[in-house]
């Protein structure tokens, strides 16, 4: 073992510093600096950080759309989406991030669509893609209702009241007597409607929003059993 007067070995004690005072350790300044409390402009920034996955040309920030979603086949948009859910939800530990990651073979491979992903081309976009499990023989499969009530085959996901209304209107030309676009959000309709309507309607193409359509499950007045297609728009 070697002493603090050792030409080569290493000094048990540190060496004073002029002051007298020991002069704090590079491990203890970084700890201080880690511990600094995070600033709310620091912060802001830190939330609104465009992903690296994102590219400036791939946004409409008018429309909010991010037009690279058009080109990702079925493997990209499950990582893609895999990615959203650990950015926006970093509190779950990664089991439970495993267990929310949706498997590519659950996503339809849409890059084949040449048209523009707007409201006016949706009624076209379900046409080609959607109720693909359906009887092929016939020719308006969108507008049949399964027999069992509050059962949509097609479900449209929205993020707010607002865009679902949109959705709504724009899905309109598939309803029929027999089956009825459903509305599932809570923007003026009570969630008493909502039941009664879920009980008493056949439903062929549900529009709503994630809440809304979460507590129809839970209530139990909707069913999953023939629903084949989720669109998040």
């Amino acid at each position: 073992m070697s002493d603090s007067g050792s030409a080569t070995g290493i000094p048990l004690i540190e060496s004073p510093s002029p002051s007298g005072s020991p002069e704090p350790s590079t491990n203890k300044r970084k700890r201080d600096i880690d511990s600094k409390p995070e600033s709310k402009r620091a912060a802001k920034r830190k939330r609104t950080k465009k992903p690296n996955d994102i590219t400036d040309d791939a946004l409409d920030t008018a429309a909010g759309l991010n037009h690279a979603i058009a080109h990702m086949d079925s493997q990209l948009l499950a990582d893609h989406v895999a990615q959203r859910t650990k950015r926006f939800q970093n509190d779950l530990s990664m089991m439970e991030l495993e267990e929310l990651q949706l498997p590519s073979s659950a996503i339809v491979d849409t890059t084949e669509f040449q048209d523009s992903r707007n409201l006016e081309n949706l009624p076209t976009f379900l046409e080609k893609y959607a109720g693909k499990e359906m009887s092929k023989k016939k020719k308006n499969r969108l507008q049949d209702a399964p027999q069992a009530k509050g059962t949509p085959h097609t479900l449209i996901v929205a993020g707010a009241g607002l865009r679902a209304a949109d959705l709504t209107r724009a899905v309109r030309g598939f309803q029929s007597k027999e089956a009825k676009i459903a509305k599932l959000f809570a923007k003026h309709i009570k969630l008493s409607d909502a039941i009664q309507d879920a009980k008493r309607s056949r439903m062929n193409i549900g529009v709503g929003t994630p809440q809304r359509i979460m507590e129809l499950l839970d209530d139990g007045e909707m069913f999953w059993s023939s629903t084949k297609e989720i669109l998040s728009c």
